[in-house]
């Protein structure tokens, strides 16, 4: 794998909620793994308290004391979302902020924009630890046509995670198989194709993304809505799902039919690539 890191810059949302250290040690984390510069973005007054309390926890988790601090004012969605902007940041790592209905997580109003409307890659971690637990089975989503760069940025993140295994799978609904008949297949980067050969789709795109330590197990999952991938992730106990969007210059790409469920209902950690 490519020592380069694709993210240059990483911000964090920080709020004084009790998951603040959690969320803020899952960012180091991620920092750490792509040897990124790390942002605070914090949506609140700068005082004397405010900045006491960042210095203790700074040095707590033994990062600089000096690490860029952006603070905003306003609907906490829209600050972040214009803060990420205009310091031109890489990837976001927020706090899920979900709550529990029948079993299912659903995601709070603000990380639901964040997922729909960043600029920015983001991670959302659910259940954020300040002692973070390696991310030992990873779902990738293939499909997009940036998918193979993607795939291979995960594949960064999951050696570094010593990553148990990484699912990289498919998800075909009745309505993509129809629009990939209309449509026919995209030119470039190997892309599902809606004939038989969804299996070896797959493993075109593994092999294409290049020599890796991490086991890889490619899936196909075939239903009536996108919505039966989560219950994959559950059965395999993944610790993070990955979702790719192709890139599109100064348009935010929305996420497809068959996984846009992801922005209400989280069923582990999300990352976003973007």
């Amino acid at each position: 794998m490519p020592d380069s890191s694709p993210y240059k810059t990483i911000a964090v949302a920080t709020t004084f909620s009790p998951r603040f250290r959690q969320v803020l040690a899952e960012a180091k984390r991620i920092r750490d793994r792509f040897s990124a510069d790390l942002h605070l973005i914090h949506v609140g007054s700068r005082d004397d308290e405010t900045a006491s309390k960042f210095r203790a926890v700074l040095a707590e988790l033994d990062l600089p004391a000096d690490s860029l601090i952006h603070y905003e004012q306003g609907d906490p969605a829209e600050a972040i979302l214009g803060a990420l902007a205009r310091a031109k940041i890489d990837m976001l790592v927020a706090g899920a902020l979900e709550k529990e209905i029948v079993l299912h997580p659903f995601l709070g109003n603000v990380a639901r924009r964040l997922v729909r409307e960043a600029s920015c890659s983001v991670i959302l971690f659910t259940h954020p630890e300040k002692n973070p637990k390696p991310l030992r089975r990873i779902v990738f989503i293939a499909g997009s046509e940036d998918g193979l760069v993607a795939l291979k940025t995960t594949l960064q993140l999951a050696e570094a995670e010593s990553c148990e295994r990484l699912y990289v799978i498919g998800i075909i609904t009745a309505f993509d198989e129809a629009r990939a008949s209309i449509a026919g297949e995209a030119a470039g980067a190997p892309t599902l194709k809606s004939d038989d050969g969804h299996d070896d789709a797959l493993e075109e795109i593994v092999l294409s993304a290049g020599a890796t330590k991490v086991p890889i197990e490619t899936r196909f999952i075939r239903a009536a809505t996108g919505l039966a991938a989560s219950d994959f992730m559950r059965s395999v106990e993944a610790d993070l799902l990955v979702v790719p969007l192709p890139k599109s210059q100064g348009i935010v790409q929305q996420l497809p039919s068959n996984i846009a469920w992801v922005s209400d209902v989280i069923p582990c950690n999300l990352w976003v690539i973007r």
